[in-house]
């Protein structure tokens, strides 16, 4: 069995979120159901603008009294502000602890296995920390927070080996699961758009949320004519932003990629058109689109 780990330190970092009415606080705001998070389940989630589009995506842990929120390093202070803005009179802190604490993927055959964890978003204590099957797809394998001092010797001696975040990447892509900003906009994306539906990431049973309404039009009225979808790539690969033609018509644009695949969001109708003969293009590259075995649509 190949099992390996990659730290995402540099990617990712923590917010931890403690006091009273932490999850009566975030119940309101999040898109996922609070309630399900607990010592043996983590949840992803996302925060939303009142118009239904795209801010922040994120995990959620628990650990002893504090939920452990892991989000995008580089954008988790403007993640801060916002929570900030809502908290009023709520019984929250909010700090900024990326520096005790470090983010792993664990991933390959076995991986699972290997933590003692199964099904997604079942979590477990690990070495003072926690670690939890990807809320989001357990093809993605395990997540873990550990604390800073602990380094790498408990995925070690759980016999992972050490990898690096483009490996984690390149197999992320391969299953075709965006990752936050790289792959969605800030308030111009659509969650149901990137998969959050199937990914596990909204709860529909829930109150209300800000951007509920219109999540929930846009699921219920069949709106969504637009897929981030992951795209086989014969050529050099396009930069983020590109623009994806068929033929004359404008088809969609290019999300992050390595390696001969990467993610795009295209229009379901252009998909549907393209073909060997008229194949969906990038500047001068051609691009294969697939549906991943999760999507549902």
């Amino acid at each position: 069995m190949v099992r390996h780990y990659a730290p995402l330190d540099g990617e990712r970092g923590i917010l931890e979120i403690a006091g009273p009415d932490r999850r009566e606080f975030l119940q309101g705001l999040i898109t996922n159901d609070v309630t399900k998070l607990a010592p043996g389940r983590a949840i992803y989630a996302a925060l939303l603008t009142p118009q239904g589009r795209y801010l922040h995506d994120f995990f959620l842990a628990e650990q002893g009294e504090i939920f452990l929120l892991d989000g995008e390093a580089a954008r988790l202070a403007d993640l801060l502000r916002r929570l900030i803005i809502y908290r009023l009179r709520s019984k929250v802190t909010l700090t900024n602890a990326s520096e005790r604490w470090r983010v792993f993927a664990a991933f390959g055959n076995g991986a699972l296995a290997g933590l003692g964890l199964a099904g997604e978003g079942a979590a477990q204590e690990i070495a003072g920390g926690v670690g939890y099957v990807d809320p989001r797809l357990a093809a993605l394998g395990a997540r873990l927070i550990l604390p800073s001092e602990a380094g790498t010797k408990p995925l070690e001696e759980r016999g992972f080996a050490a990898a690096t975040p483009d490996d984690y990447d390149r197999m992320r892509l391969g299953l075709g699961v965006p990752e936050g900003g790289r792959d969605l906009l800030p308030e111009k994306s659509l969650l149901l758009e990137s998969g959050f539906d199937e990914l596990n990431g909204i709860d529909w049973d829930k109150g209300c949320y800000i951007g509920q309404e219109l999540t929930a039009r846009t699921k219920y009225r069949a709106l969504v004519k637009k897929r981030l979808l992951p795209v086989e790539v014969s050529g050099a690969l396009p930069a983020a932003g590109s623009a994806v033609t068929l033929g004359d018509e404008e088809a969609g644009e290019m999300r992050s990629g390595r390696d001969g695949i990467a993610l795009a969001l295209l229009r379901l109708d252009a998909v549907e058109k393209a073909s060997i003969q008229s194949p969906l293009r990038a500047g001068e590259t051609r691009l294969l689109p697939r549906k991943p075995d999760w999507a549902k649509f």
